[in-house]
């Protein structure tokens, strides 16, 4: 049977890297986002891959919105095994004094309320197939905070953290596993929403998509005896 994979934030930085490189061992994904150009790039870079990639726009901040895009990949897919939210956004004007409540909201419904809707969604086939493995591709945010990630980043940081200590404690007897990556710096293109742009020099320090990807593709990957419950990734 061939294996199934929702992948949030697909169209760049580590989702995309990750519905890649599933996608390159065989995988069935589907990819979420807002954007629909942007899915429809990430299926161009897929190559002869692109046929196991179903794009699915979706702004999975809109709760409606996200059920319908899980009704539709059930019926396409049938199941999914593995769902990776990967999804997330800051903004440029982030520390408290001048954080609008606009630019909060948005970062808690991309960043937190959307890996909610969507565990939410796909958790009842999982609990039905006794399996399910479930990555949120959190922050080093979401570990410690701090004034580069800005307040309304970090909560929700700290938020999605939360949601995976909550599966594994709720949802473990059910066959159903769930992993935090924690990230440190990554060269993507959310790097451009920082106070100060990080110039060439900075980002060549900087780990890549691909690497994060390689980690949550490695947790999807461990026999299902084992769940690796929080995975901190850093430069060297």
């Amino acid at each position: 049977m061939i294996q199934t994979a929702v992948v949030t934030g697909a169209g760049s930085g580590v989702g995309q890297a990750t519905a890649l490189k599933l996608a390159s061992l065989g995988w069935r994904v589907a990819l979420v986002g807002r954007r629909p150009d942007a899915l429809l790039e990430t299926v161009r870079l897929a190559g002869s891959n692109g046929a196991l990639l179903t794009s699915i726009p979706c702004d999975i901040g809109d709760a409606a919105a996200v059920r319908r895009m899980a009704e539709q990949v059930l019926r396409e897919f049938q199941h999914v095994e593995v769902l990776v939210n990967a999804a997330g956004t800051n903004a440029p004007n982030r520390a408290l004094e001048v954080l609008s409540l606009e630019d909060y909201h948005g970062m808690m419904n991309a960043n937190l309320h959307g890996a909610f809707y969507c565990a939410q969604s796909f958790l009842p086939d999982m609990r039905t197939r006794g399996s399910g493995t479930i990555v949120n591709v959190v922050s080093e945010a979401g570990k410690q905070a701090s004034p580069k990630a800005g307040p309304g980043y970090v909560m929700s940081k700290f938020g999605m953290a939360g949601l995976t200590q909550a599966i594994n404690a709720e949802e473990r007897p059910r066959g159903i596993r769930a992993t935090s990556i924690f990230p440190g710096d990554i060269d993507t293109p959310l790097l451009s929403k920082r106070p100060v742009v990080p110039d060439a020099d900075a980002r060549a320090r900087m780990m890549k998509a691909d690497d994060i990807a390689d980690c949550v593709v490695f947790c999807i990957q461990l026999p299902p005896r084992v769940v690796v419950e929080e995975m901190l990734v850093r430069p060297r």
